[in-house]
């Protein structure tokens, strides 16, 4: 078989006339799918319906520690609430403040606090004339989203198979002192599905920043997001490995239960220090009396403890491991050995991140939407939606059904190759 830049100008030519009959077939289906974003499907979420009849009006509603789950209290969350989340972390009870359904809610606050007052005792970056984040790039768009709001200054770090290139984040944050946090999603990264290596943890935990209000922003959103029971990527606990490397306070770490129970009622929690949740919880303290205890004693009794949480993860998996498995079989036999792709096949997590040809992104992505697919915006896994070399995109199969992820994955490659022969017909 030969690849597409082994082929002659007229070979191209006829190709691309073949295909674009296919194309126009597509358009003429009327085809309106939405692969925008990593939503859970309908099938996902009725998974998690029986927690809809734990509570009824004659529930009784308190905690273990005798709390009136319905009153106010309990700031820093349920103790059974925070030991399940400590499980789900891989972290102690103690290190945890479980708030309310949205680990991207926190992670704003935790930046906007930080500008407006600082992070133990230091500066508050409002006051600053330059605060940098370091982003591991392709990364999550809103992570970038968040930090570009609040005016900092973003940098990007390349992705290599262990985690982010630690000789640059090494010296970037070793020399800079405006340099105050990297964005991390450590296990299953968005969009790659990478998880990080056990020697990048350790290099983590053992930084020596120039900032000494630098954190790490653990997001371990895919945390026990795996596809295959028989194939799951561990990763160290870094709340632990920063204790062992003598750096504390290193981290935030974030989670939640929003791909897991509802995306839109689940719980979310951060683990930390003892010296960075003081910190903190002066600040929650102002902000909330307490969160919705209901919601985690609600989450508590549906899944009892992490092998609840464990067993029903397989049942989502069963969901997802047949729509991951298409699209990359699709990728593999639409575009294996053409030369004008690559894709990382995951193991967990809820993307799969293709690399075009250089300089063709935007044009797959905008003409996939014009024959009825919507994809993910060319240019999101980049801070400021710039991708410098124009060749990401996050593919998100857990929201359609079989059969239309089938059809729009069809169609996508199909574009891919359309644009990849205008490419090179452009370069002859």
């Amino acid at each position: 078989m030969k690849t597409y830049s082994q082929m002659s100008k007229d070979e191209l030519l006829a190709l691309k006339s073949d295909l674009e009959k296919s194309y126009k077939a597509f358009k003429d289906q009327g085809l309106k799918l939405d692969m925008s974003r990593g939503k859970p499907s309908s099938e996902q979420m009725d998974l998690a319906m029986g927690m809809m009849d734990v509570f009824h009006s004659k529930a009784d509603l308190t905690s273990e520690n005798g709390t009136d789950c319905r009153n106010y209290g309990s700031l820093d969350g349920l103790q059974e609430a925070k030991e399940l989340l400590a499980s789900m972390m891989e972290c102690r009870a103690e290190s945890i403040i479980v708030y309310g359904n949205s680990s991207l809610n926190v992670m704003y606050d935790t930046i906007s606090r930080s500008v407006t007052h600082g992070v133990m005792g230091n500066t508050p970056w409002c006051k600053l004339d330059k605060v940098k984040f370091l982003c591991p790039v392709p990364g999550y768009d809103r992570h970038f989203a968040i930090t570009e709001y609040f005016g900092i200054e973003m940098i990007n770090v390349p992705m290599t198979p262990e985690g982010p290139d630690m000789d640059i984040v090494e010296k970037l944050v070793s020399e800079d002192d405006t340099i105050k946090g990297i964005w991390c999603v450590p296990k299953y990264s968005n969009p790659q599905g990478i998880s990080y290596s056990d020697e990048t943890v350790r290099r983590f935990a053992r930084l020596k920043p120039a900032a000494k209000d630098f954190r790490l922003y653990w997001d371990n959103a895919y945390c026990i997001h795996h596809l295959y029971e028989d194939r799951q990527d561990n990763i160290l606990e870094i709340i632990d490995e920063c204790e062992k490397a003598g750096n504390p306070d290193l981290a935030y770490k974030f989670v939640s239960t929003s791909k897991v129970s509802f995306p839109g009622s689940g719980v979310a929690a951060l683990a930390a220090s003892k010296a960075n949740l003081e910190d903190i919880k002066k600040q929650l303290a102002i902000q909330t009396i307490s969160y919705d205890k209901l919601n985690q004693l609600r989450h508590v009794r549906f899944f009892k403890n992490i092998d609840g949480m464990r067993e029903h993860m397989k049942k989502h998996a069963a969901i997802l491991r047949p729509k991951f498995e298409l699209t990359c079989d699709i990728l593999d036999r639409e575009l294996g050995g053409l030369g004008i792709g690559e894709w990382i096949r995951p193991i967990g997590g809820y993307f799969v991140s293709f690399e075009s040809m250089e300089g063709c992104a935007k044009a797959i992505v905008a003409k996939a939407k014009e024959a009825g697919v919507v994809m993910t915006e060319a240019g999101a896994t980049f801070p400021y939606k710039k991708d410098p070399k124009d060749t990401n995109i996050r593919i998100a199969p857990s929201f359609p059904s079989i059969e239309e992820l089938g059809k729009a994955m069809e169609l996508f490659t199909l574009c891919v190759k359309l644009v990849s022969i205008d490419k090179l017909l452009e370069n002859m």
